[in-house]
């Protein structure tokens, strides 16, 4: 979240800059600084009364001393209702830093001065884009035919043991899965991230640490007996493995990578590109996750999206990358560059990974700072992460732009994953 200074010292510029994402913070923001308002204005009252509960302790104490037991009595009396008074203040405290804080969740990041303004995906800007778009015959289809035809992946299978959104993967499109995550997770390796392996399911702190909570609370799987959320991205747990530490300015870049399924709910998407594996409630993605100095965040940011830009080119699909509008931008990003691969059976883009830079935003809700050398000053992180990448739609891509009437032919490098080159 955006932190009370920021609120406080550049009010009107935070609430211009939102209008870039199409939000219309002024009510907003004024109620905050009421509520810090009376939140600074109550804590100078309980400092004053705690002050004078102190004074007129050692006051009671010298009165009875001094034999002048009437005026101690009187005084005990003014020392209760002091301690009515303080206990009063606390309570009205707590109230405030509470409703300071709800209020302070509901503000959404400041986009980059580099976010393109614009209402919808239709005003994204496309940066650039590369790879070569495939020329397929008249006999060509779509990935969820192709999967039947080899027996790859089974969605009927999938809705009788779950649900629609729980494909079930068989055989050699099992194994194409599988060489998808390693050769994602070791590009990553080679780039210098560091794998982990965290817990698919997170607890609210976590949630409320990255964004996810309150904002998409109802696009997650709860597990409401032991108050556990499925993580919708590897990026939630990751990036919490910092929650409450300070870092020493010395170990940036910190670089991690992690392979996990995700879960989505995806309330509201039904009937909505949904065949096949276009929109899934699970699915694999490899995500890098980055703790960077601000100086150097967007620096970092370029170089995210550059590794992921090798991944689609050693796939050798059709790819571009969008510059996100301020009115298509998340809640918590600053900055986000999306991948699209061309789908040439369904002749249309597909999204396969998200890069952003969240500047500052997640860092204060994690309480995630560093330390400059010989300083005892802390200051907040900049977070960064981007899906390196996301599977059921670089599938689809893989399957249909390389479909012929021999079979389906795997990328190049791939093969070693696989040990198969063509699937017939």
């Amino acid at each position: 979240m955006l932190t009370l200074k920021v609120l406080q010292d550049n009010k009107d510029f935070v609430i211009e800059r939102l209008k870039v994402k199409r939000f219309d913070a002024k009510m907003i923001v004024e109620q905050i600084l009421e509520a810090d308002n009376a939140r600074r204005k109550t804590q100078v009252e309980l400092d004053n009364v705690l002050n004078e509960s102190k004074n007129l302790a050692k006051t009671v104490g010298q009165l009875f001393k001094d034999g002048k037991t009437a005026e101690a009595d009187a005084a005990k009396q003014s020392a209760a209702d002091l301690r009515e008074q303080e206990k009063n203040l606390k309570q009205s405290l707590t109230d405030l830093e509470t409703k300071l804080n709800s209020l302070l969740v509901l503000i959404p990041n400041m986009p980059s001065e580099a976010v393109p303004v614009g209402h919808s995906a239709d005003d994204n800007v496309v940066v650039r884009s590369g790879g070569e778009m495939p020329t397929l015959s008249q006999s060509a289809v779509p990935h969820w035919d192709l999967a039947k035809k080899y027996d790859l992946i089974d969605f009927e299978l999938g809705n009788k043991l779950t649900g629609a959104g729980f494909p079930v993967y068989k055989g050699k499109g099992a194994r194409l899965q599988r060489a998808l995550i390693t050769f994602f997770l070791d590009e990553a390796i080679a780039a210098g991230y560091q794998e982990v392996i965290p817990p698919f399911m997170v607890n609210e702190a976590s949630g409320f640490g990255t964004g996810q909570l309150p904002d998409k609370e109802g696009q997650m799987y709860h597990a409401t007996l032991d108050n556990f959320y499925l993580i919708p991205t590897a990026e939630v747990p990751v990036t919490n493995i910092y929650r409450d530490v300070i870092v020493d300015a010395e170990q940036f870049p910190i670089k991690n990578t992690a392979y996990t399924p995700c879960f989505r709910r995806e309330a509201g998407s039904y009937g909505k590109d949904v065949r096949g594996l276009n929109r899934l409630h699970q699915f694999d993605k490899v995500e890098i996750v980055e703790i960077e100095h601000p100086n150097n965040s967007y620096q970092t940011l370029e170089r995210m999206v550059n590794h992921v830009e090798s991944l689609v080119k050693k796939l050798q699909l059709p790819y571009r990358i969008v510059k996100l509008c301020g009115g298509d931008m998340g809640f918590t990003s600053a900055l986000t560059y999306d991948f699209e691969v061309y789908s040439a059976a369904q002749q249309k883009w597909l999204e396969v990974s998200s890069v952003s830079n969240f500047e500052s935003y997640q860092s204060n809700r994690l309480k995630l700072r560093f330390r400059e050398k010989g300083e005892k000053k802390t200051q907040l992180a900049h977070t960064l992460n981007g899906s390196a990448l996301a599977l059921p739609r670089i599938v689809a891509s893989i399957l249909e732009n390389n479909q012929s009437d021999e079979g389906i032919k795997i990328p190049d490098v791939l093969v070693k994953y696989t040990g198969f080159d063509i699937i017939n």
